[in-house]
């Protein structure tokens, strides 16, 4: 199991997307850079202050690329501590180095956060031979020596242990939107199975009436071309988005008709008030079905998080091009609704997105909080 973990450590792979280089980056090589000069003119025992000075500059060089070359920057900074330390031993001068050089824990820290499995173990490793060089250049204490590889095995572990709880994120994230697609997957094809079920009725009794009323024939075949567009319609939308093996549900699934269900009182929480105007007919099912679960996921966060609201108002509002949905609420605007990256407003972001829609949550101008979807009539082709 050791051979296993180990074998699993030294094959991670770097984190995705690591943060670009932003002026924080060379504020802080601009600050320790100063601090070094300053530091190696006031100083009263220091040798060689200009190579001093030049070392420790190079060492402190490479910390805006401590994201996207982790392993890069210490071999640069650590090579540079190793070369200046064997040279101390080796002309037996007590030639210190500027406290400055405190700055390269944060690349033990970047290395086990943005580095590949192989990356932080073969870093570490350069750290770990500086720090037996560096003892013997300057000899310690044991406790001396236990607290600088504390110091820097801390600062690996906190980086290892951050990169841990971002996986998990993001792990927990993409779940999340997993389940918002087979939700709305599931619809889809209950949806479509409905529509398909009907064509076969459809058909069954065109042929039971072609033969004595060819007249009738011809409106049943009518009504199949039409419920075989709506269903070609929601299939195309289906692609792309999976789901697990189920049943179908013949169940009608909720839609903008069924708002008013969200309407009034309920224990522990504000008032409902349901305001739908607007070209609201003809709606795709997949469309219906995502203004009643956004406004309903919407209520029902407000009815729990929304502190002193006293109201909370759904509005759906549609034209020939699209559906406007809001859901607004008065509470304590220092307690929003939810945290903006949980899980329940990424999974209605995702909805929205899939039917080629916009979605944004977020505290309003004056007091309280709003979920605002845009989503198109014709939706998305997936």
């Amino acid at each position: 199991m050791l051979t296993e973990a180990l074998r699993s450590l030294w094959a991670e792979p770097r984190p995705a997307n690591p943060p670009r280089r932003v002026w924080r980056d060379w504020a802080l090589v601009a600050v320790l850079a100063t601090w070094s000069v300053a530091e190696a003119v006031l100083r009263e025992d220091l040798t060689s202050r200009p190579l001093v000075l030049l070392a420790v500059l190079v060492v402190l060089a490479p910390l805006p690329w401590r994201r996207s070359h982790p392993l890069g920057a210490v071999a640069v900074s650590f090579g540079t501590l190793i070369t200046v330390d064997i040279a101390r031993i080796l002309l037996g001068e007590e030639a210190y180095l500027l406290s400055s050089i405190s700055a390269v824990l944060v690349l033990a820290y970047a290395l086990f956060r943005w580095g590949a499995g192989r990356e932080a173990a073969t870093g570490l490793g350069v750290i770990l031979v500086w720090l037996v060089i560096t003892h013997v250049a300057d000899p310690m204490s044991p406790a001396e020596m236990a607290a600088g590889y504390g110091f820097f095995l801390f600062a690996a572990a906190l980086g290892a242990a951050i990169r841990y709880h971002a996986k998990t994120r993001i792990r927990e994230i993409d779940e999340a939107r997993a389940r918002e697609r087979e939700q709305l997957a599931r619809e889809l094809h209950d949806t479509v199975a409905h529509h398909v079920s009907g064509i076969a009725i459809q058909a069954q009794a065109g042929r039971a009436v072609a033969a004595s009323h060819p007249e009738r024939a011809t409106e049943v075949l009518a009504v199949i071309e039409d419920a075989a567009a709506r269903t070609l319609t929601e299939l195309r939308t289906m692609v792309g988005v999976l789901r697990a093996t189920e049943e179908a549900d013949f169940t009608p699934r909720p839609g903008v008709a069924d708002l008013e269900r969200l309407a009034g009182e309920a224990d522990g929480g504000p008032p409902v008030h349901v305001e739908v105007s607007g070209e609201l007919d003809d709606l795709s099912p997949a469309l219906d079905a995502a203004l009643y679960r956004l406004a309903q996921e919407s209520v029902t966060n407000a009815r729990r998080h929304a502190r002193c609201a006293s109201r909370v108002t759904v509005r759906v509002v549609g034209n020939p091009e699209r559906v406007q949905l809001t859901v607004d609420d008065d509470g304590d605007p220092s307690t929003p609704v939810g945290n903006a990256s949980g899980y329940g407003l990424i999974g209605m972001r995702e909805r929205a997105t899939l039917l080629g829609g916009t979605f944004h949550a977020g505290p309003t101008a004056g007091r309280g909080w709003r979920v605002e979807a845009m989503l198109p009539r014709a939706g998305t082709a997936l």
